[in-house]
């Protein structure tokens, strides 16, 4: 907003000019992006977590809180400030172009649309091998190795599960809400002692191993009362280890007591039900952010091409985040430096991660979109609106996403591993966003689409031509041409000196209405 109000100030426009065309323009980007950035933030909403779910509403809120300021206060901020808003500047920077446009990324954006094989394959190459760890992804849920390695709680985890004859901490406990006769109690604990890396089981009445009860130990009686019966399963194995999962599954599976209906709970159990939850309803969170996204993006460029662009393009920026995630995390690498312990990937960590990250992805996607579609409906070839809406808006994204990083990866200092997973996922997903898919991916697949970047079939041009929402809002009324010195861009001049009112007739399913 800011930015656009000072490219309009610099065309010669009144300050009322300026914030109505800012507000026409950057203002529609403000409100489609944190509307992708919600759709993203909402599907958290999908699952049963309170965990995550608490993140998708605090973070919709703060969306739409954020949104609101923009596009109601901000306006009148500027209103204020006037000419005031160039106030204040630093004076070491270097004098930027009268337009606005950073020079850098100007260049980028035209190497790359020159030469886009040369340019991507090798940015292409380096996320797919950084994705490759995905191949062996695992998740768990935390336990005491999240916390550093001399925190007592930790340590004495580590020694009753490492010297002592069972795990009690990690054991199975089991559940029957209705009375259970002895006979029939006596026989479910066998064939659960029977079961493999089964260690004890303990009733109210005795306790059983190896299929048959121990004669030596007559049960705690605290597990018994009369009208419900708790059974603990210890077992041997590495808790969270697939082994473990397993033994949930074939407690699950023996047959109870005759009319019982047995609830296993316990910390592998835990494990168990949470990969269930969210991995069954990770496809409709997945496909929810994906719809909604397409939907919003087709809104906002009148293209069915530019919302799979996007898609694939992010998909493959978070697929490389994850995977050196994984490799860190996952496999240790950068353990010692870091100080954490291996283990697999924290499950609703991971889904945070991803919905935040692909939510702010999005975002710089509609902010750089926005200035090439505009400069597009203005007339500009495709390697003309490419290279003018990178050099507008990659210092503003680059801005951006170099503060939010800071902000992330200050979580790698905590303590606890999966905090630093999130925090430094999160910040290398956007710097790798910003930079290898901003800067290169996207002026690369833009130059290799061509003009079927802005397709989209006649029924849906209609429908946007009625429907559809773009950055190009109406022109602000007509204002003294800069003098000839002053070094304005193409953008400035279509604004201001190059009869603003024209539009491109649609003579092709490739030009928007």
């Amino acid at each position: 907003m800011i930015s656009r109000f000072r490219e309009q100030l610099a065309t010669g426009a009144s300050v009322d000019d300026a914030v109505r065309r800012t507000v026409h323009t950057a203002g529609r980007t403000v409100a489609f992006s944190a509307a992708t950035v919600a759709a993203a933030l909402a599907a958290l909403l999908v699952f049963p977590q309170y965990f995550l779910r608490s993140f998708g509403y605090a973070g919709v809120g703060v969306v739409a809180i954020a949104a609101l300021g923009t596009l109601f206060v901000m306006p009148a901020l500027l209103a204020v400030l006037g000419h005031r808003v160039n106030s204040g500047k630093l004076p070491w920077p270097k004098a930027r172009r009268a337009d606005g446009r950073a020079p850098l990324w100007g260049r980028l954006a035209r190497t790359v649309m020159r030469r886009p094989a040369l340019t991507a394959l090798p940015v292409l190459a380096v996320l797919l091998v950084a994705a490759s760890p995905l191949l062996g992804i695992t998740f768990g849920t935390p336990d005491e190795r999240v916390l550093p390695e001399d925190a007592q709680s930790r340590q004495v985890s580590a020694t009753l599960r490492e010297n002592f004859d069972g795990n009690d901490d990690a054991a199975l406990h089991i559940v029957i809400d209705r009375p259970v006769a002895k006979g029939p109690l006596a026989s479910y604990a066998t064939d659960l002692s029977g079961l493999d890396g089964v260690a004890r089981v303990e009733t109210g009445t005795a306790t059983y191993a190896d299929g048959q009860a121990k004669a030596d130990s007559p049960g705690n009686g605290s597990l018994s009362r009369a009208d419900a019966q708790r059974i603990t399963v210890v077992s041997d194995l590495e808790p969270k280890s697939d082994a473990a999962q397993s033994l949930v599954k074939d407690v699950r599976t023996l047959a109870p007591p005759a009319g019982s209906d047995p609830l296993v709970g316990g910390v592998d159990a835990e494990l168990v039900d949470s990969k269930d939850s969210i991995g069954g309803l990770l496809p409709v969170a997945i496909g929810l952010v994906v719809l909604t996204t397409f939907v919003l993006l087709f809104l906002f460029t009148g293209s069915v091409v530019q919302p799979l662009r996007a898609l694939v393009l992010n998909m493959l920026s978070l697929g490389a985040t994850l995977g050196v995630m994984t490799w860190i995390f996952q496999d240790g690498n950068l353990s010692g430096l870091l100080g954490f312990t291996a283990q697999p990937m924290e499950l609703a960590m991971t889904v945070l991660m991803f919905c935040i990250a692909f939510g702010l992805s999005m975002d710089y996607e509609v902010f750089v979109t926005s200035r090439i579609k505009e400069l597009h409906d203005q007339g500009a070839d495709n390697e003309t609106a490419v290279t003018d809406g990178l050099g507008h808006t990659g210092r503003i994204v680059s801005a951006a996403a170099c503060l939010l990083a800071v902000s992330f990866l200050a979580f790698g200092t905590a303590k606890l591993s999966f905090m630093q997973m999130f925090g430094l996922g999160s910040g290398l997903a956007i710097l790798i966003d910003a930079v290898a898919v901003r800067g290169v991916l996207v002026p690369a697949a833009m130059r290799l689409l061509g003009r079927s970047a802005w397709y989209a079939p006649g029924f849906l041009r209609t429908f946007h031509g009625r429907y559809g929402l773009s950055e190009a809002g109406p022109e602000t009324a007509s204002v003294p041409a800069p003098s000839a010195g002053a070094g304005v861009g193409s953008e400035a001049r279509t604004e201001s000196d190059s009869e603003p009112d024209s539009e491109p007739a649609a003579k092709s399913p490739y030009v928007r209405n």
